[in-house]
């Protein structure tokens, strides 16, 4: 047993927190803690540079206006401009925002991309809109921020509820608004517009370059390895698929409509068509038995990879979890209570901010080409993204040795040591 999966000591635990923000806060003081981290440099992390909150007044399709709340908040700069998704759903708040872009920054500088973080929401219910209900909202929100985002200042991307099609309305509002076309000043849109090949699974893609590298450590055959993954978004649907390419048998399967079991393997091809017939959803999938959620979290497999929403692993549940490893591809799937659980338990969490950083590191590749105007293949692409995850997988690795601590403390102690040098060089007025 490696020291990464010992039990955490009392200094590596966070304490429980009200919020996400509170819980990002909670991990980054333990970080800062082990690594020496100055005090001001650490004061400067926890406060976001930028904070913006909009109202959105919308023509809906019967006529009547509805005013929307749109957040986009940039935690840091100090690598370079920020980068960072956008969500469409009904429980975005500024909170929420706020922890994100913070993992964002710790992303970014986990994967050697020179970025700050950022992240933006829209308070709303993507599903029970129209297209144009939709578009008229991307254009209102991209026109009230005009003035954060820029090339080479703030980059969105998509996030849980956006896709390509957002990206496109957002890129011709803002190329109309400042009139010149920009495609660098977003990231994940449709290859036609600029998009990169490689980036629709690019996250997904990270997920299992990460579960593979996780198994290497731990001594554990891929050939006989199980894996249940909860979500069948665009992060689940592809890291099942790549999983299973891998030869890694997927015995569990959801998203927000049902959970699937299978013990003789789930028919990946088959989920995915039937998914892609059925609105994209796994309801009425006849491939497997129908179990609960909390099944399928606490199910008897080798890797659990949680790729849905955030905090789905608690307290309630991580001492009934049987994965041997967790590779988390969704943002904050694990409470920081659940985190002392799992780690005294002896299993192996690959944290979100590592885990999941295949999306921005193709994002990152996307912004090159737009701005140098070179587009690659995707083998090209894919090549490049894993082996930057492969990097940073072993810089985390190295770290949470080093420090005798668990990865998730050991990714926050990698993204610090490279904040704390950039925030020293550029000084602080």
């Amino acid at each position: 047993m490696t020291s990464d999966t010992k039990p955490a000591s009392k200094n590596e635990t966070a304490t429980a927190h009200k919020s996400m923000f509170d819980a990002v806060l909670a991990r980054l003081d333990v970080a800062a803690k082990l690594l020496g981290l100055s005090e001001d440099i650490a004061e400067i992390l926890r406060h976001p540079q930028k904070e913006v909150k909009v109202s959105l007044p919308i023509v809906m399709d019967n006529g009547k206006i509805q005013v929307f709340e749109g957040y986009r908040t940039v935690h840091s700069t100090a690598i370079g401009p920020s980068k960072g998704g956008i969500r469409y759903a009904m429980d975005v708040n500024d909170d929420e925002v706020r922890a994100l872009s913070a993992w964002m920054t710790f992303k970014c500088a986990i994967a050697a991309l020179p970025y700050g973080g950022a992240k933006g929401g829209i308070k709303c219910d993507p599903r029970k809109m129209s297209v144009g209900e939709l578009e008229r909202l991307t254009k209102a929100y991209t026109t009230a921020l005009v003035d954060i985002f820029g090339v080479n200042k703030d980059i969105p991307a998509p996030d849980m509820g956006t896709g390509k099609r957002e990206m496109a309305w957002l890129l011709t509002t803002y190329s109309n608004i400042v009139g010149e076309h920009t495609p660098g000043v977003v990231t994940g849109k449709p290859i036609t517009l600029g998009g990169s090949r490689g980036r629709e699974a690019a996250t997904g893609r990270g997920v299992m370059i990460a579960t593979l590298e996780a198994m290497k450590k731990t001594g554990m055959d891929r050939k006989t390895a199980t894996a249940a993954v909860q979500g069948f978004g665009n992060v689940g649907s592809h890291a099942v698929r790549l999983l299973h390419s891998k030869g890694i048998k997927i015995l569990a399967i959801s998203d927000h409509t049902a959970a699937f079991w299978n013990e003789k393997g789930i028919d990946v091809l088959a989920a995915t068509k039937y998914a892609e017939s059925n609105k994209g959803v796994l309801k009425g999938f006849t491939g497997g038995t129908e179990i609960s959620n909390d099944q399928l979290i606490t199910s008897k497999v080798d890797v659990l990879v949680p790729a849905a929403i955030q905090d789905v692993i608690t307290e309630a549940n991580a001492p009934r979890i049987q994965a041997k490893i967790i590779v988390e591809g969704a943002n904050g799937p694990t409470s920081a209570e659940a985190d002392k659980i799992l780690n005294e338990k002896g299993i192996l969490v690959v944290p979100d901010v590592l885990a999941n950083g295949g999306g921005v590191t193709v994002s990152y590749l996307e912004w090159v080409q737009n701005k140098s105007g070179l587009y690659w293949s995707e083998e090209e692409v894919n090549t490049r993204a894993d082996q930057s995850m492969g990097t940073a997988f072993e810089s985390v690795w190295y770290n949470a040795q080093q420090y005798k601590t668990s990865m998730r403390i050991g990714s926050y102690i990698t993204a610090l040591k490279k904040l704390e040098k950039a925030i020293k060089y550029k000084g602080v007025y």
